[in-house]
């Protein structure tokens, strides 16, 4: 099957991106990037609302060998139209035969993709500080508060299901999943001391090239001083 150009519409700080980015370069898949900047709201341009009426980011665009346009509009269906596609790779889900080990991969996605995200993303942050007033402090307190619930949950699932990983000791679409998740918990000062399981497979994973290269600081529209500030904490082991 021949390989389509694919264009990834993205944002360094979009976990949902985050998860698609590492899961490409996990595969070995090359993505080619249009970048969204959501907090200048250029998702919410006319044009853009066309390819994407979510006015979200992750968007997959490419063309096939046929010549069909394909718009992929969300994170987990990009994912699972990764493994489907891209066969030959190294795959993120158990194969067909074990649907048992499938459906706990897909169960810890589904924590994050659904319980957690959807009402910690800026959209529903910048709805939070409308309805407290405006206050400042609002939304981060908002976001923290479910961020430890969602991850709490997370980690209770995942200690019957963890080896090395969040499933067993192989790499998994939980694992690209959750990684995004954490980094945004903890630059809003989510403490994994008791997320013991969570805290054991995101250091396992954060070590990895595709998870580094996957993540917010390490994109082409990553501002700078966050670039330095990575060099720095990777010197000195920090997050």
């Amino acid at each position: 099957m021949e390989q389509p150009k694919l264009l990834l519409h993205t944002y360094f700080r979009s976990s949902c991106s985050a998860r698609v980015r590492t899961a490409a370069h996990y595969k070995g898949i090359p993505l080619e990037y249009s970048y969204i900047h959501l907090l200048s709201s250029q998702q919410l341009s006319e044009e853009y609302k066309l390819r994407n009426p979510s006015a979200s980011v992750p968007t997959l665009s490419f063309t096939t060998s046929s010549g069909q346009s394909v718009t992929i509009r969300q994170s987990i269906p990009i994912l699972e139209f990764f493994e489907e596609y891209f066969p030959n790779t190294p795959q993120l889900l158990p194969p067909p035969s074990q649907p048992t080990e499938r459906v706990k991969v897909r169960e810890l996605v589904n924590i994050i993709a659904s319980d957690l995200q959807p009402v910690t993303n800026l959209r529903m942050l910048r709805g939070v500080k409308k309805l407290s007033g405006g206050r400042e402090e609002a939304p981060g307190e908002w976001a923290k508060e479910w961020m430890i619930r969602g991850l709490e949950a997370y980690d209770k699932v995942a200690e019957v299901y963890a080896g090395k990983y969040s499933v067993g000791d192989e790499v998994s679409m939980a694992d690209v999943v959750l990684a995004p998740a954490v980094e945004g918990a903890l630059r809003y000062g989510v403490d994994l001391e008791g997320m013991k399981t969570v805290k054991r497979v995101y250091e396992n994973v954060r070590g990895l090239e595709a998870f580094r290269k996957g993540d917010w600081r390490h994109q082409g529209d990553t501002p700078a001083e966050f670039r330095v500030q990575d060099e720095q904490e990777c010197s000195t082991g920090r997050l």
